[in-house]
């Protein structure tokens, strides 16, 4: 009788909940390996244990997850989100399986290891410390000098995230995130402080496999200032694989890829490009989230989801492919709406006309009325969040605008 064919997910939230079913599709049995005894309150509702055979819930003993792994015989062990990387390495490495290995499993999940890494490998980064005292941070900073952008060292999204403009708000910044819980339910004992770099940033979105990479889809991001927060997060939209900036972006891309050993998987790198050139703001060894990956395939017709998948299950025509362009057959963007206060939610006053949009492909009302609504201040806030696609670019791009014309606080009415 013939192994069954099996995946291994850890973490399967975010967009990584959707890799089970298209692994499936290839005739792999999926297991799901919980890291945490309680899955983090941001994910709790993208998880589906019925894609997977069955789920093993890590309770700290690594031998018991070992063993339990060992018996149903996996042929790779992925991780879906940052809580799932340093659990996915050690469980790879430890059953003899295609794996990043754990020797820089750390740089990959701490911010501030991951710069000092990167930079050893002579790429350009921002200037940084590491810190939980007060006093040491608004010295940095004086000495440093002009805007310091303070934030956890393990975290996700702009979760904790603030822009300095003094040191006395850098200290104040840091006393904030001290002993709080970060949005992947990890505590803040420190805080990576790093100097403020100027410039457009993008994502660069890759699969690897034995170290050779394939370069999925490019994100240039937007950003306003709104509700005290200088950069705050607004969009993102698909950028053609050709161009000069692109170019330069995947260079700088692939050798970070290389410093922080990701040889095999997928990987978000959001890079700044600045006047001197890209500098790292951080890679994560797991698939981009926002469930951007679902909307690239739908605009390239494969995307970062397929991309893993072949990897793991049709590894020649992986390499057979790995150094082809992307193709843009639809232009993607996702944008989010921002709330101007927290309380309440009575109504929108007017989503229809958000709805008539003509690239919207997805409206997802993630607050709706009778709710609770937060003020938005980061990316894990937004009420409403669009999906838009279209054929032609500036469809897209005026419907962003007006989107953005209607947002505001007449577009919100909360008690």
């Amino acid at each position: 009788m013939a192994t069954p064919k099996r995946i291994a997910i850890v973490d399967a939230y975010s967009s990584a909940r959707r890799l089970a079913p298209l692994f499936t599709a290839q005739g792999y049995e999926c297991v799901h390996v919980q890291s945490t005894p309680a899955i983090p309150n941001l994910y709790a509702g993208s998880f589906d244990v019925s894609d997977f055979m069955t789920n093993h819930v890590h309770r700290g003993d690594l031998q018991q997850t070992l063993d339990a792994l060992a018996r149903l015989r996996p042929s790779q062990v992925i991780a879906g989100i940052e809580t799932g990387v340093e659990l996915a390495d050690t469980l790879g490495e430890r059953l003899g399986l295609r794996s990043n290995g754990t020797a820089l499993s750390g740089a990959r999940r701490d911010k501030y290891r991951m710069i000092e890494t990167v930079r050893a490998a002579g790429l350009r980064t921002a200037a940084q410390i590491r810190t939980a005292d007060p006093g040491t941070l608004t010295a940095w900073h004086s000495e440093t000098g002009g805007r310091i952008v303070v934030k956890p060292l393990r975290s996700a999204g702009s979760d904790g995230v603030s822009f300095c403009e003094t040191p006395e708000e850098s200290a104040t910044a840091l006393k904030s995130v001290l002993g709080t819980e970060s949005a992947l339910a990890t505590q803040n004992d420190a805080v990576v402080a790093q100097e403020y770099l100027p410039g457009d940033e993008y994502y660069v979105n890759t699969v690897s496999l034995d170290g050779q990479h394939r370069v999925c889809d490019i994100w240039r991001t937007t950003h306003l200032t709104a509700n005290g927060v200088l950069d705050l997060l607004e969009g993102a939209h698909l950028l053609p694989r050709a161009g000069a900036v692109q170019d330069e972006l995947v260079r700088y891309t692939l050798r970070t890829l290389d410093a922080l050993g990701i040889r095999n998987g997928p990987a978000h790198t959001e890079v700044k490009y600045t006047p001197d050139g890209p500098a790292l703001i951080e890679t994560g060894a797991r698939l981009c989230g926002g469930d951007l990956p679902h909307l690239a395939r739908l605009a390239l017709g494969n995307g970062q989801l397929e991309s893993t998948v072949d990897a793991y299950t049709r590894p020649d025509r992986f390499f057979a492919t790995c150094e082809q362009d992307y193709e843009v057959r639809r232009f993607a963007a996702c944008v989010g709406m921002v709330s101007p206060a927290g309380g309440r939610l009575q109504a929108y006053r007017d989503l229809a006309l958000i709805e008539g949009l003509e690239s919207l492909h997805e409206l997802k009302v993630l607050v709706r009325p009778g709710d609770r609504i937060q003020r938005t201040v980061n990316d894990f806030t937004f009420p409403v969040v669009l999906y838009l696609l279209h054929e032609v670019e500036a469809v897209v791009m005026r419907d962003i605008a007006t989107m953005r014309h209607l947002d505001g606080p007449d577009f919100y009415r909360i008690s």
